[in-house]
């Protein structure tokens, strides 16, 4: 199993840092070999220009770093996401990804019935989010949208299966003492998992 680590978040000192750091703290203890993406690091652009348009129908790009992130998701059978839930949904970098790393041809083909993914190597999937708002009101009340379009729409279309949500909500008003207590819990969740596979 080789993992590939996709991470968003411009403040080092954030907890989605630290949780950044734990995860591949976790992936070096167990020996199990990672490769990690940090999107703002990168200077990962998002956004669309003329030329990188106009290569979309042929499933190519002008962007180095596309091509970079490519060749390690053919690499990766497992992908862990971590980014901030920002006003109900992914951050603009993360989609901005899904938007220019996911090719025609390299991510999906078009079916007689809709879109064929090609990413089944990746055989499982974690997302990873921190919020301020709970995450009860995340999917009750503002449409659930890592769940309901990121995960069972978007991954799910690209051929990626065994997907989990890891919702970190409240995060403004977290003590010290919780958020200790988050970054325990994904030792002993790795611990598990470890165990029964």
């Amino acid at each position: 199993m080789k993992t590939l680590i996709i991470y968003a978040h411009p403040y080092d000192k954030s907890f989605n840092h630290a949780i950044f750091t734990k995860v591949q703290q976790i992936l070096k203890a167990r020996k199990e070999e990672f490769s990690a993406i940090d999107l703002y690091w990168d200077n990962f652009n998002p956004a669309y220009d003329a030329r990188e348009l106009s290569l979309f129908k042929a499933g190519k790009t002008s962007d180095p770093n596309v091509k970079k992130y490519q060749k390690l998701l053919k690499e990766a059978n497992r992908l862990i996401f971590i980014f901030p839930v920002w006003w109900n949904d992914t951050p603009a970098i993360i989609k901005g990804f899904i938007d220019k790393v996911m090719k025609k041809q390299f991510a999906y083909n078009v079916g007689a019935t809709g879109v064929i993914g090609h990413l089944k190597n990746i055989q499982r999937v974690e997302v990873m989010t921190t919020s301020t708002s709970p995450t009860w009101y995340l999917k009750m009340f503002c449409g659930s949208a890592i769940k309901s379009v990121f995960i069972n729409s978007t991954l799910k279309q690209l051929g990626m299966k065994h997907i989990k949500w890891l919702s970190f909500g409240n995060i403004d008003k977290s003590s010290a003492q919780r958020r200790k207590q988050y970054l325990e819990s994904l030792v002993q969740r790795s611990e598990q998992k470890h165990v029964t596979n």
